[in-house]
């Protein structure tokens, strides 16, 4: 167990405590939450640099690390759609997404053993989906237009994910022909 796997694990942890406060009817439980939520954000932004930094890349923190950010992600997305603070169908675009992004992976690796790189537009869709929330969360003026915005960002990021992929794997076909 590392300093990142450990960040990591808190970020799973703070899950259920953002659910908690969000739902709850203390009077300033949406700010808990949101306060929650972007010490998430951070810690994902912390491990992710700790680890690459200090060469403390581990197999649990590849497995873990995108699990909580897909759960801390689904989970805040489904909160804020059950309280109607954002259409059903921006939950749905995302779902898509991931799941195609997961199937992918899987599909390389298993196949391959090569994984698909994040890219820049993968982090800008990241950046985007927590300011976003955090605006929708606090009722922020234009906080559904960020959220929009959001959308955009991760249908470009899978766009570039899927260009990438398909690179890949016509390379690799490539290779085995010869």
């Amino acid at each position: 167990m590392n300093t990142p796997n450990v960040l990591t694990i808190t970020r799973l942890l703070l899950i259920p405590g953002f659910v908690y406060y969000y739902f709850s009817p203390l009077e300033n439980g949406d700010g808990i939450a949101v306060i929650l939520f972007s010490i998430a954000g951070f810690t994902d932004i912390l491990d992710g640099f700790i680890a690459r930094r200090f060469n403390l890349v581990t197999r649990l923190g590849t497995v873990l690390d995108p699990l909580a950010d897909k759960l801390m992600l689904f989970t805040v997305l489904a909160s804020i759609t059950m309280r109607g603070q954002i259409p059903f169908w921006i939950i749905a675009v995302v779902v898509i997404k991931e799941t195609l992004l997961v199937l992918g992976a899987i599909t390389l690796f298993n196949d391959h053993d090569i994984v698909v790189p994040a890219n820049g537009y993968g982090k800008l869709s990241t950046i985007a989906f927590y300011t976003a929330i955090i605006a929708v969360a606090l009722d922020m003026p234009y906080g559904r237009i960020m959220l929009y915005g959001f959308v955009m960002a991760t249908v470009v990021a899978l766009a570039v994910y899927i260009n990438s992929y398909i690179s890949i794997r016509r390379r690799q076909m490539d290779l085995i022909k010869k």
